[in-house]
């Protein structure tokens, strides 16, 4: 893990403590607020990507994932849309995540911590790469906080934890489908022209 245990100082790495309610709302604020176009967002499970990014879709911003149940070509698919901005956020998990390399991408977020703290490592690798500063966001709530300590120890420095303002926990509002009516009203029937006659003209005697 060379080449990423070097990456790590140039990554600015912010630890927020909430809630297991409050994550999304912070995620979602996150990006919304800061209007980041390109975030990879790491969770453990497949389950858990599959679910965060149905969830993401349906307050209206654009995203995929990467797991280890998602074919090779679709993933380089995938990859391609992210760096190409047709993708906002990919939710990824460590399988998938690991090899990623895209220029310009300067935010990372850990929605769960990882269990191994190389990971954590691999992780926030994903930014800061070429010379560039980059930016890791953990979530540390009540279960992921026990995993702080021992990625502390690993990378050898204290990540400092803080609350995020209250502002950034406010719920968002999903994004309203349109739904499309079974019965669509009809057509308005063009009135026939005063000059025109009918195709079947009364005759009068």
């Amino acid at each position: 893990i060379e080449p990423d245990q070097v990456a790590v100082d140039s990554v600015e790495q912010i630890v927020y403590i909430v809630t297991t309610e409050e994550k999304f709302s912070l995620l979602f604020n996150i990006i919304d607020k800061q209007n980041l176009e390109r975030v990879l967002v790491f969770c453990n499970r497949r389950d858990e990507v599959r679910r965060l990014s149905e969830k993401l879709t349906r307050y209206g911003i654009r995203c995929s994932t990467l797991s280890g149940d998602v074919p090779q070509k679709k993933r380089v698919q995938r990859l391609e849309q992210f760096k190409g901005r047709k993708i906002r956020v990919l939710v990824a998990t460590d399988v998938a995540g690991r090899g990623i390399h895209i220029e310009g991408m300067d935010h990372v977020i850990n929605y769960t911590l990882p269990r191994d703290p190389e990971d954590y490592v691999h992780r926030i690798g994903r930014t800061g790469r070429a010379g560039e500063t980059g930016t890791s966001i953990s979530f540390a709530d009540e279960e992921d906080a026990f995993y702080l300590p021992p990625i502390e120890e690993f990378i050898d420095q204290e990540l400092g934890c803080i609350r995020p303002d209250d502002s950034w926990l406010t719920r968002p509002t999903p994004v309203k489908t349109k739904k499309t009516s079974r019965n669509p009203p009809r057509s308005r029937s063009r009135r026939p022209s005063p000059r025109r006659q009918s195709r079947n003209p009364k005759k009068h005697h």
